[in-house]
């Protein structure tokens, strides 16, 4: 499911807006941490908690570890991170992300469990964060720059430290492969490495 008519162009421009606060080229990674230094986001590993609640942590870390990937709590306005580091780093990356687009968005807090107890969210607010978090980690000049310099999905991957997932995902919704291809064929020449 795609986030509403049009938020693909807003996330596109947020995120170019971010990167270049930054100071980031589209060839730089993109560091969460310190996009959430500059957010004054404090952000914090799951293990940390493991003196508070060692069998959550356990629980989380082990083979359950995929039903918790990060979270942000809230003391009045403030927002706090915390992110599952049993996750890859690349998840981790993507998680930490996703969580700092809620925050840029001014994502209002919603409660974590629903009246039945089970666990609540917002489609769209989680489908915009979503969206904005792959801006914002292969902004649309980059996806631009990864086919113009003929990376592969591998290769640009382990570049911006994401997931292939992630990278075919911003090709694919930015339509740089076809972008390029198109300017490549105006120019009358071929792509250069």
């Amino acid at each position: 499911m795609a986030p509403r008519r049009g938020f693909g162009t807003e996330a596109n421009a947020i995120a170019a807006d971010v990167r270049a606060e930054l100071g980031l080229e589209p060839a730089d990674r993109l560091d969460p941490l310190i996009l959430a230094s500059a957010l004054d986001i404090p952000v914090a590993r799951m293990s940390e908690l493991n003196r508070a609640a060692p069998l959550a942590v356990a629980y989380f870390s082990g083979p359950h570890q995929s039903a918790f990937s990060a979270m942000t709590l809230f003391c009045g306005r403030r927002r706090t991170i915390i992110h599952n580091d049993a996750h890859s780093p690349a998840r981790q990356v993507s998680n930490i992300t996703h969580e700092l687009s809620h925050g840029l968005l001014l994502h209002p807090r919603t409660p974590p469990l629903d009246a039945d107890g089970l666990r609540a969210s917002d489609r769209a607010l989680e489908e915009e964060a979503g969206w904005l978090a792959g801006a914002l980690l292969i902004s649309e000049s980059s996806a631009l720059l990864i086919v113009e310099r003929g990376w592969s999905v591998e290769g640009a991957a382990k570049h911006y430290g994401v997931s292939r997932q992630m990278v075919q995902f911003r090709l694919n919704v930015t339509g740089a492969p076809r972008r390029v291809g198109v300017r490549v064929r105006r120019r009358g020449g071929s792509q250069a490495s």
